[in-house]
C-alpha cells in the first residue's frame, strides 16, 4: 500500500505555489484582447501596458530577495506560507481595482509571494528528495506553473463571454483558491530535514529523512543513515568554516556556482518563450490568426503535456542536454517567426494598435508562425522550463543556498520585469527584430551551456563539491557517471556495522560502532 505522503505528494503540494505563478502570466494573457479590460483601464498600450504586466515581476524580484532571510529564519515551509497571505492581498487588490494604480500595486503585492515562493519551492523540493528523482521532484514546479497557465486561461476565456467586468474582476478573484489550500496544507508537511540540521535540530532530520526514504519510517535503513552521515559531515565542514554571509557567494568557491546558476534563469527568460506566454494574443492578432484566444489555448495546452517527458526521464536523460538541446531548437523557432514576418509583414495601417507589422492574406506565412510559437513553447517546457529550477538549488551548498538561489531568482524576475515592460514597445517599434534578437540569444545561451555547464544528474546535493571542483572541462562531465556510487557504498559500510549512530556535545554523528 503505497503513503499518502512520501516525496512525490509532499512535493506535488507544495509546487502548488507554481499554479500561483501559472495563474499570474495567465491573468494578462486571458484579458488582453478582451473589450472590457480596454474601456475599464483605458486601452493601456506600449509602456503603460507593459508596466501593468511587469510590475508583478517588480514584487517578484522583492520576494526573491527577501526569501533568503525569511527562508533560513522562519524555514522553508513557513516561509512559502507567509507568501499565500501576501497572494490573497495582491489578487484582492486586483480583483478590486478601481483603476491602473491599484491594479498595479496589487500585481506588486502578489508578485512578492511569486518571488518568496519561486525561490523556496524548489529549494525545499530539492532538499527533501532522493538524489535518483532530484530532478523529477523538482520538475513539478514547472507543471504545476504550465497547469496554472492553462486552468487560469481557461477560466478567462469562459468569462470573456461575459459582458460586464466579471470578465477580468472574477478570474483575479479566484486565484486566491490553490493559495488557501496551500497555506492549509502545508501546516501537514514536514519541513527540510537539511534546514532542521542547520539549526542544530538533529533528531528531527533522522525522523524525517526517516520518514521520506523508508515506508516504515526506518531510522535504521542503511540508506537512512549514510544521507544523514552525508548532511552531518556537510554541516561539520561549514561549522568549521565559520562563514555563511553574503560575502562568502562571492568568494572564490562559490561565486562561479552562484553565477551560473543566475545565467541559467536568465537565459530561460531571454529564450523569449515567456514573452510568447505573456503577449501570444498580440502575436496572433498580428498575423490575422481568427479566434485567437482560443488558438491561443493551444499553446498553453501543449505547455502542459510537453512537461510531462521531463517529470519522467530528466534524471536518465541529465540538465545539460535537455539545456543544449532547448537552446538550439529554441532559437531556431525564434528565427524561424522573425523571418516569415520580415518576409511576408507589412505596416499596420489601423492606429493605436498593440502592434505595428501585420500579415494579412497569407495562410500559409501566418500558420507557420503558429506552428514555429507552439513548437517553441514546447521545445521550452520539454528542456530550459524545468531545468531553471532544478539546476540553482541543487549546485549551492547548505550554508548559502536559500540566500544564492533568492539571487538566482532575483535575477529571473529582473530579466522578466525588463521584458515585459519593454516588450509592447518593442513590438511597436522593431516588430519582428524582437524574435530575431531572442534566437540570437539562445544561441548564446547553447554556447555558454556547452563551455560552462556541468551534468548534476544523480549526485547527492552533499556532492556537488566534487562536481565543481575537480578542475576538467565541463563538456567531460556529460553524463554524471564519473561520480556516482558514493552514497551506496556508505550505505554498505553501515549495514556491515562500521558505522553507527550516536550522540556528542552538539550533534548527532555516524561512528563505529552498531546503528540504534
Amino acid at each position: 500500500m503505497v503513503r499518502v505522503l512520501n516525496v512525490y505528494s509532499i512535493s506535488a503540494f507544495a509546487a502548488l505555489a507554481g499554479v500561483l505563478y501559472g495563474f499570474d502570466v495567465a491573468s494578462m494573457s486571458g484579458v488582453l484582447g478582451t473589450q472590457q479590460y480596454k474601456n475599464f483601464y483605458g486601452n493601456p498600450l506600449g509602456v503603460r501596458q507593459g508596466g501593468i504586466t511587469g510590475a508583478i515581476a517588480a514584487g517578484s524580484l522583492i520576494g526573491a530577495l527577501s526569501s533568503s532571510f525569511l527562508g533560513d529564519w522562519l524555514s522553508r515551509k513557513v516561509a512559502i506560507q507567509l507568501g499565500t497571505i501576501l497572494w490573497c492581498i495582491g489578487a484582492s487588490l486586483q480583483s478590486a481595482s478601481t483603476g491602473v494604480p491599484m491594479l498595479v500595486v496589487g500585481r506588486i503585492v502578489s508578485g512578492i509571494c511569486i518571488g518568496l515562493t519561486s525561490s523556496l519551492v524548489p529549494v525545499y523540493q530539492s532538499e527533501i528528495a532522493p538524489r535518483t528523482v532530484r530532478g523529477r521532484v523538482v520538475s513539478l514546479q514547472h507543471f504545476a506553473i504550465a497547469l496554472g497557465i492553462l486552468i487560469m486561461y481557461f477560466v478567462q476565456y469562459g468569462c470573456s463571454f461575459l459582458d460586464s467586468e466579471a470578465v477580468f474582476r472574477l478570474p483575479w478573484a479566484l486565484q486566491t483558491i490553490p493559495a488557501v489550500l496551500l497555506f492549509t496544507g502545508l501546516f501537514w508537511l514536514p519541513r527540510s530535514p537539511r534546514w532542521l540540521a542547520s539549526k542544530d535540530r538533529w533528531d528531527e532530520v533522522l525522523q524525517v529523512l526517516a520518514f521520506l526514504r523508508t515506508p516504515n519510517s526506518d531510522i535504521n535503513d542503511p540508506l537512512v543513515l549514510a544521507e544523514f552521515k552525508e548532511i552531518e559531515e556537510q554541516i561539520r565542514i561549514e561549522l568549521e568554516e565559520s562563514s555563511n554571509s553574503y560575502s562568502e557567494l562571492f568568494g572564490r568557491k562559490i561565486r562561479k556556482r552562484l553565477f551560473l546558476g543566475m545565467a541559467i534563469q536568465c537565459w530561460s527568460q531571454l529564450s523569449g518563450v515567456n514573452v510568447l506566454l505573456y503577449f501570444i494574443v498580440y502575436i496572433f492578432q498580428s498575423v490575422s490568426i481568427s479566434n485567437e484566444l482560443f488558438f491561443s489555448s493551444i499553446q498553453y495546452i501543449i505547455f502542459v503535456i510537453a512537461t510531462v517527458p521531463t517529470i519522467l526521464w530528466t534524471d536518465q536523460w541529465g540538465r545539460r542536454a535537455s539545456l543544449l538541446l532547448g537552446s538550439l531548437s529554441i532559437g531556431v523557432w525564434m528565427y524561424i517567426v522573425g523571418g516569415v514576418l520580415a518576409g511576408f509583414g507589412h505596416t499596420n495601417p489601423v492606429p493605436n494598435q498593440p502592434y505595428t507589422w501585420i500579415i494579412t492574406d497569407n495562410p500559409a506565412a501566418s500558420h507557420t508562425i503558429q506552428a514555429s510559437v507552439y513548437l517553441a513553447s514546447a521545445t521550452f517546457a520539454l528542456t530550459w522550463g524545468p531545468i531553471e529550477w532544478i539546476y540553482p538549488p541543487e549546485i549551492i551548498p547548505l550554508r548559502v543556498r536559500a540566500k544564492a538561489v533568492s539571487l538566482s531568482t532575483a535575477a529571473n524576475w529582473l530579466t522578466n520585469f525588463v521584458l515585459a515592460l519593454v516588450m509592447p514597445p518593442l513590438l511597436r517599434s522593431i516588430r519582428y527584430g524582437v524574435f530575431l534578437i531572442f534566437g540570437t540569444f539562445n544561441m548564446a545561451a547553447f554556447i555558454h551551456v556547452w563551455l560552462g555547464v556541468p551534468e548534476t544528474k544523480q549526485r547527492t546535493l552533499e556532492e556537488m563539491d566534487e562536481i565543481f571542483e575537480h578542475g576538467e572541462p565541463v563538456w567531460k562531465s556529460f553524463t554524471g557517471e564519473r561520480y556516482s556510487g558514493r552514497l551506496e557504498a556508505l550505505a554498505k559500510e553501515i549495514e556491515r556495522g562500521k558505522y553507527g549512530v550516536h550522540r556528542t556535545e552538539k550533534i548527532i554523528t555516524l561512528g563505529n560502532g552498531i546503528p540504534r
